[in-house]
């Protein structure tokens, strides 16, 4: 009889390449509408007009504003929209340090992962066979360095958000290291936005003075400590493993 391993074998990848397609083209017009509908309001100049109604709507409808404000943050980081940062700023101020804390914290982690999830999926193979040479060394760094290599790009901004997620979905570390990495090496730097925005007594000061009105000796001594805390933590590491068993 003959054998059908063959054409099973040619449909399989050809499937795969028809969902990637597929997937792919779906991403696109959710970024594409995501844009149109969402980006026009992620402007100072929207939110400090629709400042006191949004005000009193959280106040009226909590529990709402926040699944809501959790949602429309996962969409914007999940599909690497621009934003995110003025996001932060905006929900310390109209949700406070703590709640704002833990929305930014776990929506942030959430959007980066779905980011992380798709950039493997669509486009991992396609890099690597391609650019193979060229990302040796991140994939050197990151089998070396493991999760304190991803928590030194969280920590320190020098790379923007989304293309730590974007990046390290090339590289060979798991999903699970980076949900909780990104989850540890994100907080700091959420802390520092989310109370830079609670400190506000309105977004128009923003609108008005630029983003320098939240730069405050406070703020600047806390990004010098972002800066300090990757070495630290590697210090601390390097002793915990010389301690004897």
């Amino acid at each position: 009889m003959p054998s059908t391993d063959a054409p099973t074998q040619q449909s399989s990848p050809r499937r795969s390449t028809r969902w990637k397609w597929t997937l792919g083209l779906i991403v696109i017009i959710a970024i594409i509408v995501a844009y149109f509908t969402l980006g026009r309001y992620l402007s100072i100049d929207t939110l400090a007009a629709q400042e006191e109604a949004l005000r009193d709507y959280q106040r009226q409808h909590a529990g709402i504003t926040l699944i809501g404000g959790f949602l429309i943050y996962v969409v914007i980081t999940g599909l690497s929209l621009p934003g995110a940062a003025l996001l932060t700023i905006f929900y310390g101020w109209l949700f406070g340090p703590i709640a704002g804390v833990l929305l930014v914290s776990f929506a942030s982690t959430l959007g980066a992962t779905i980011a992380f999830s798709l950039s493997r999926y669509l486009f991992r193979d396609m890099i690597q066979r391609r650019y193979q040479q060229r990302l040796e060394k991140l994939n050197a760094a990151v089998e070396a360095e493991g999760a304190y290599y991803l928590f030194t790009l969280r920590l320190i901004p020098v790379i923007p958000f989304f293309l730590v997620n974007l990046l390290m979905a090339l590289t060979p570390i798991r999903l699970r290291t980076f949900w909780w990495v990104s989850q540890l090496g994100m907080l700091a730097g959420t802390v520092v936005y989310v109370w830079a925005g609670a400190s506000l007594p309105s977004m128009r000061t923003i609108q008005e003075e630029g983003f320098g009105a939240v730069v405050q000796w406070q703020t600047l001594a806390a990004f010098a400590m972002l800066g300090l805390l990757p070495l630290l933590t590697k210090q601390a590491v390097k002793r915990f493993r010389r301690q004897p068993k």
